[in-house]
């Protein structure tokens, strides 16, 4: 369905309305990331939208949306989650939540904080520490912000490093109640037999460009030591550029103003694994 039958719907689209879909083909597998920036590329309109090709959108998803973004250009918004199951493609309600992550970087939702339920209002927006993985933002903005990591690896870490970096470069991330999609949580994710390597590379390059001490808490929730990792983490240079270009807070201004619920190790003496070796012996 990825090649004729896309190609005559397309086709079919493009004769109503010339121009209406473009199809981006790359030579070689680039991963999520790289893809995604790719299609920010071969945009043009004022708002860009990047989302799984396995969700489904709900009536008016996107005029709340696109109402906060002309508000506020340094906006990137999230909508609100509802899940397709994968195996009879129900739709289950979702809470209203905030979006964030564990030390290991991988994303997860979070109770609306206090402030929001204190509003008494459940379609007020809800101020998020970070980003599932579905968004929409100002398209020049995006630029401005610096896009996605395009040294990141097939998948993960993305989502979380872009929430991040909004709010330590002076914009924000929230979550829209009023905007309702629905996303289909996949039983395994298909992009390559050993995700865990490529997840955990790209959240050591997270940790090593915007997390100043607490990187260590990265490093530590993946078992991994500090130095000499033996893990290739990329030139992280132009990133590093990038942080000072724009002139963004440091990591445990994030942590206290943006992220209080997550949980610091400041006192550790020293992390690892602890085995237990059982001896046997034959007494006969």
């Amino acid at each position: 369905e990825l090649k004729e039958k896309l190609k005559q719907y397309v086709d079919e689209v493009n004769a109503r309305k010339p121009g209406f879909i473009k199809v981006v083909r790359h030579n070689k597998q680039e991963g999520l990331i790289r893809s995604r920036v790719s299609g920010w590329r071969a945009s043009t309109a004022p708002v860009v939208a990047l989302f799984d090709a396995h969700v489904e959108f709900n009536v008016g998803w996107a005029e709340p949306v696109l109402t906060r973004i002309k508000e506020n250009r340094r906006r990137v918004i999230s909508p609100s989650f509802d899940n397709i199951k994968y195996d009879n493609f129900e739709i289950e309600e979702y809470p209203l939540s905030a979006q964030g992550f564990d030390w290991e970087l991988w994303c997860r939702y979070l109770n609306p904080p206090k402030s929001w339920w204190k509003l008494g209002n459940t379609t007020a927006p809800i101020r998020s520490p970070a980003l599932i993985g579905c968004f929409i933002v100002d398209r020049e903005y995006f630029q401005e912000i610096g896009l996605l990591d395009e040294g990141m690896e097939v998948y993960g870490g993305e989502n979380v490093e872009l929430g991040i970096r909004v709010w330590q470069c002076g914009g924000s991330v929230e979550v829209l109640p009023c905007s309702r999609i629905a996303h289909i949580e996949r039983a395994h994710k298909p992009y390559t037999e050993d995700l865990t390597t490529h997840v955990r590379r790209n959240a050591l390059r997270v940790a090593e460009v915007w997390m100043d001490e607490f990187k260590s808490h990265v490093y530590m929730a993946w078992n991994i030591p500090q130095e000499d990792s033996g893990i290739d983490i990329g030139d992280i240079s132009e990133r590093k550029a990038l942080r000072k270009k724009l002139q963004c807070k440091t990591f445990r201004w994030y942590l206290v103003s943006v992220y209080p619920e997550m949980r610091m190790y400041s006192d550790t003496v020293a992390y690892g694994v602890v085995r237990i070796l059982f001896y046997y012996l034959d007494c006969s």
